[in-house]
C-alpha cells in the first residue's frame, strides 16, 4: 500500500473512462485510499466487471453509463453522483479516444471524434462539475490527463495531441478563473503505461516497442499505478497547494527527447 487507507477518506470521486486502463487503475486506488468512486463509461459491461473488483477490495461504488462527448450524459453523471453521495469532491476526466493515421489520410470525422472525445469532453466534465467542486469540504479538485506529446508534437497522432495540447490550455485558464472557489486544477502527463491498450496498439502491434523504450531513461514503461499514484498524490491533503501543474510521469521519457549535447572542443 502506498498511500495510507484514509488518505482520501470522505471523499467522492468520478472518473470517467473508469471501466478500464488508467482509469480504473485511479479507481482501485481511490478506493484503496477510502475514497467513494463513480466510474463512467460507455461500455456497461466493461463497468460491470470493474465494479466487481472495486467492490471486492470494500469499495463504495457507483456506474454510469455515459458519452462525454454528450454534455447532457455528463450532466448526468454529476446528478447521479449528488443524489447518491450527496458531495462530488474530485472530478477525473480521463476518458480519450486516439489511434494512428497520418494527418494528410486522416479524415474530418476522425478528427472531430477524437476532439470530441479528448477536449471537448474534459471541458464538459470541468463545466458540469463547477458548482460541486466548489461546494466540496476538502476544496475541489478537477484533474485532466495529458500527455508530453501535447508540446512536442505527435506524429500519427494529430489528432489526440491536438486535443491534448488544448486540454493544457484548459487546465490553465480553469487554475485563474476557479482558484478563488477553492478548485485546484491540474493535469497528469503519463508516459507510454504498458499495461494498457493505447500503447499495446500505439507501440507494441505497430512494431515501435524497442524504439520507444529506448526513449525513456528509466528503460521501461510505466503501469497504471504510477499514473494512480500521482492523482491521490493531487487529491489528498498533500497536494492541497498544488494547483496548475502539469504532473509528468513518464520515467524521463520528455528529457530523453532531448538533442543530445555536443561536446565541441574549446579553441
Amino acid at each position: 500500500m502506498t498511500f495510507s487507507t484514509d488518505a482520501l477518506a470522505g471523499r467522492v470521486a468520478v472518473i470517467t473512462g473508469g471501466g478500464g486502463g488508467i482509469g480504473f487503475g485511479i479507481a482501485k486506488a481511490f478506493v484503496a485510499a477510502g475514497a467513494k468512486v463513480v466510474i463512467a463509461s460507455r461500455n456497461q459491461e466493461r463497468l460491470d466487471t470493474a465494479a466487481t473488483e472495486l467492490r471486492a477490495m470494500g469499495g463504495d461504488v457507483t456506474t454510469v453509463q455515459a458519452d462525454v462527448r454528450n454534455y447532457d450524459d455528463v450532466e448526468g453523471i454529476v446528478k447521479t453522483t449528488l443524489d447518491t453521495y450527496g458531495a462530488l469532491d474530485v472530478m477525473i476526466a480521463n476518458a480519450a479516444g486516439n489511434f494512428v493515421v497520418p494527418a494528410a489520410e486522416m479524415s474530418p470525422n476522425a478528427w472531430k471524434t477524437v476532439i470530441d472525445i479528448d477536449l471537448n469532453g474534459t471541458f464538459y466534465c470541468a463545466r458540469a462539475a463547477h458548482g460541486a467542486l466548489k461546494d466540496s469540504k476538502f476544496g475541489g479538485r478537477f484533474i485532466a490527463i495529458s500527455t508530453t506529446r501535447a508540446l512536442e508534437g505527435w506524429p500519427g497522432c494529430a489528432h489526440a495531441g491536438a486535443a491534448k495540447a488544448g486540454i493544457m490550455s484548459l487546465i490553465r485558464t480553469l487554475t485563474g478563473e476557479w482558484g478563488k472557489d477553492g478548485i485546484r486544477c491540474n493535469t497528469i502527463a503519463p508516459g507510454a503505461i504498458g499495461d494498457t491498450e493505447g500503447v499495446k496498439r500505439i507501440y507494441e502491434d505497430a512494431g515501435r516497442k524497442a524504439n520507444e523504450l529506448s526513449s525513456i531513461p528509466l528503460g521501461e514503461f510505466g503501469k497504471t499505478v504510477d499514473i494512480a499514484n500521482a492523482a491521490v498524490f493531487l487529491c489528498s491533503d498533500a497536494g492541497a497547494y498544488v494547483a496548475g501543474a502539469d504532473l509528468v510521469v513518464d520515467g524521463g521519457r520528455n528529457r530523453g527527447r532531448a538533442s543530445p549535447i555536443v561536446n565541441t572542443p574549446a579553441k
